[in-house]
């Protein structure tokens, strides 16, 4: 299966649903991780050292990365961006989509995530000048990534169960951000603290929360967390 998950700043999939996407790639899934801008500018961070620490976090969780000439801290929703995102869909033809959670802080975050919901619509639309053949990615969940001082409220869990580590370890990679950035150090022992509570809430060691605006349909009760 190919899943793609997209970020609006590289170091937000790995915060959001990091656990899972190491489990993802742990099972086989092509996973591609893309970033909308390069992040930059940030007060500890330039555009080669961002790049290293994206590229060696994807590596951590297995997965592959591309990153948009979009521009960070002015992200807005454009046919352009839109149309940018459509051809990478069309491109790696993903089954599953996640994008960051729809209510945000963060004005790119409420772009990034616009952009991307609409891209799915247009990757699937004929006569075109979009690139490649038109594709549909069937499902499309959001993550949490939010700046929004809310305690979600999930549609579903992710077992992260032995992947935790490897979560803190490719957040970890963003030196610049989490380790050099003194005011972002706390972040790393929030989400061990969010991984546990939410594994909690399923009887599991840790977990990942993830918002569905489409039902999700089950073939039976055997994938469900005991």
């Amino acid at each position: 299966m190919n899943i793609l998950v997209a970020g609006p700043h590289p170091d937000d999939q790995e915060l959001g649903m990091g656990g899972t996407i190491a489990r993802l790639s742990s099972e086989g899934h092509r996973v591609l991780l893309l970033d909308l801008t390069d992040g930059e500018p940030t007060p500890c961070g330039d555009r080669p050292t961002r790049a290293r620490e994206a590229a060696e976090a994807a590596r951590i969780l297995g997965a592959e990365r591309r990153t948009l000439d979009l521009p960070n801290r002015e992200l807005v929703h454009s046919i352009a961006a839109r149309h940018a995102v459509a051809g990478v869909i069309r491109a790696f033809r993903p089954d599953v989509m996640f994008v960051p959670y729809h209510e945000d802080a963060h004005p790119d975050h409420v772009a990034g995530t616009r952009i991307v919901e609409d891209a799915r619509f247009d990757a699937k639309l004929t006569k075109t000048d979009l690139p490649g053949e038109p594709w549909h990615a069937k499902w499309l969940f959001h993550y949490y990534a939010t700046h929004l001082r809310i305690v979600p409220q999930p549609s579903f869990l992710v077992d992260t169960t032995g992947f935790a580590a490897r979560k803190r370890e490719a957040v970890l990679a963003y030196r610049s951000q989490f380790v050099v950035n003194e005011r972002n150090r706390r972040v790393v022992e929030w989400l061990g603290a969010a991984g546990t509570y939410f594994g909690s809430r399923i009887g599991t060691e840790t977990a990942e929360p993830f918002f569905a605006r489409e039902p999700i349909g089950l073939a039976g009760l055997g994938g469900i967390v005991k």
